[in-house]
Order: structure tokens, then sequence, then C-alpha cells
């Protein structure tokens, strides 16, 4: 087993120099970025007391489809299933290039 080698924070400006220095930057926000979309998700099914299958219904998907949509974990779904799930909720989906 190889031994971990730790840096010296004070070596490092930010976490973004971190994680460019570790080449996984674009990953990282990509994971926080879809994670924050699940929970505003879930947020705005419990603030209109939605249900997972109402949702599902409304959405015209499986409930199985709905619950990678609002795993902050899975990173497998559509812009398109993304804005449908926004739709229901009354919120809309809004992604650009910086």
């Amino acid at each position: 087993m190889s031994e971990m080698k730790f840096r010296d924070p004070s070596d490092l400006s930010s976490l973004d120099d971190f994680l460019d220095e570790d080449g996984i930057r674009e990953e990282v926000t990509l994971r926080a970025i879809k994670s924050v979309i699940a929970l505003q998700l879930r947020q705005a099914m419990t603030d209109r007391k939605m249900t997972l299958s109402g949702m599902a219904a409304e959405m015209d998907t499986s409930r199985a489809q709905l619950n990678r949509v609002l795993d902050p974990e899975e990173f497998n779904v559509t812009l398109e299933t993304l804005s449908r799930a926004a739709k229901v909720v009354g919120r809309g989906l809004k992604v650009e290039l910086v």
C-alpha cells in the first residue's frame, strides 16, 4: 500500500487551486450542481405537498426515473428530464456557459 502524501494547505491559495491541481475541479463542480438541483426539487415537492407517485405521473415518467432525478449522487440525468421536473414544481431550469 502506498503512503498517502498530504500537502501543506498554505501552499494553496484556494480550494479551486487544490481542485485544479488534482484535475478534478470540473467534476466536483458538476456533482455539486446536480446535488443542489436534486435538493431544490425535493424541497419544492415538499412545499407543494407532492408525492413521488404524483410528481412522476405529472412528469409522465416512472418513479424509478424520478428517484434518479432526486438522487444527489446520480449524474446520468438529461437536461430535458431536469427541465420537466422543474416545470412540474413550478420552477424553471437555467443552464448557461460561463
